[in-house]
């Protein structure tokens, strides 16, 4: 499963966990502005935005699973199983891929208003991209600088939500995820006062008791209270490093350890890597499960005239610096 989150201080971040039990061998991949982007089923766009990511390039196309473009519109697609529902082809619609979706957004789009416009006429269609790599179940978080909005495909249509926390994981469906808040809303970063009973003396033993409650578990429901009261409680420097950093702590309050969720076939779900964009400065940083040290790639160090992907392998060894 998966964790994705926006954040702000002085500029404006956006990333994810991606947890799976297994890796495509993804890399960290620009598209430049004139790589000439074709669609399955809708014209090809040979000129846009400019596009950096985390992505499977296969037969040299990007199948993004988050990106942001030069313009600071990001966006993510998180496992959405049971509930994504695509359909058939409609000749008077734009018909996308799911696997299409962020590029086709991306390429196209610079504010969640121009997103909400081109969202008017969409149909995601049942379409794989070929033979060994079927449709994924998916929705997606987009974001621009200022807020986020959640898109999901399910049986009774296409639903697009505003997402006051900017957070997303999987199931159940958006609204019931954002609904369920309502059950923590007693959650509080103060001590907590005796409600209990005035009969009763009942003391404070322990920092963060305020919390009790709050979900510790791996689902995705608990993943997505705990990571909105972790990012909507935070607090952290403007600076570029104080930012990525804190954006890092609150996707790692949800992160995945290999051996706490045991999968089919000996394996086990972990987080094979987080992101964190700057929607500003385009920089895309990541880690790894085997390497947690920060890495970065600027997308604007890079020929944004091209027509070439730009892809860089994920630095997986661990990176240990030794003081002494």
């Amino acid at each position: 499963m998966c964790t994705a989150i926006t954040y702000s201080t002085k500029d404006h971040y956006f990333g994810r966990n991606l947890d799976l039990e297994y890796s495509y061998k993804e890399t960290v991949t620009i598209t430049p502005r004139n790589y000439p982007f074709a669609f399955r089923k809708t014209k090809e766009i040979p000129q846009h935005y400019a596009i950096i990511g985390m992505a499977y390039v296969c037969e040299n196309y990007p199948l993004y699973y988050d990106a942001i473009n030069e313009k600071g519109l990001g966006m993510a697609g998180l496992n959405f199983p049971d509930n994504a529902n695509y359909k058939e082809e409609k000749k008077e619609k734009d018909n996308i891929a799911p696997f299409e979706f962020i590029p086709w957004v991306l390429c196209q789009c610079a504010t969640l208003e121009e997103v909400k416009k081109l969202l008017n006429n969409i149909n995601l269609i049942h379409l794989n991209f070929s033979k060994d790599l079927p449709v994924s179940p998916l929705h997606w978080i987009i974001s621009d600088k200022e807020k986020a909005i959640t898109v999901e495909s399910v049986e009774e249509g296409l639903k697009i939500y505003e997402n006051p926390v900017g957070v997303l994981t999987n199931n159940p469906t958006f609204d019931m995820q954002l609904f369920n808040l309502n059950n923590y809303s007693n959650l509080s970063t103060e001590p907590p006062i005796n409600h209990f009973s005035e009969k009763l003396n009942l003391n404070i033993y322990s920092r963060g008791m305020g919390a009790i409650g709050l979900p510790g578990d791996l689902s995705s429901a608990s993943r997505f209270v705990k990571a909105s009261f972790t990012k909507m409680n935070s607090v952290s420097g403007d600076s570029e490093e104080e930012s990525i950093s804190q954006f890092f702590h609150i996707l790692d309050s949800v992160y995945q350890q290999r051996g706490c969720v045991h999968m089919p076939n000996q394996q086990y779900e972990i987080t094979i890597y987080s992101s964190c964009c700057n929607m500003d400065k385009g920089i895309y940083y990541y880690k790894t499960y085997e390497n947690n040290q920060i890495t970065g790639i600027d997308m604007y160090k890079e020929k944004l005239e091209g027509k070439d992907l730009i892809s860089y392998d994920l630095r997986k060894d661990q990176q240990i610096f030794m003081q002494n």
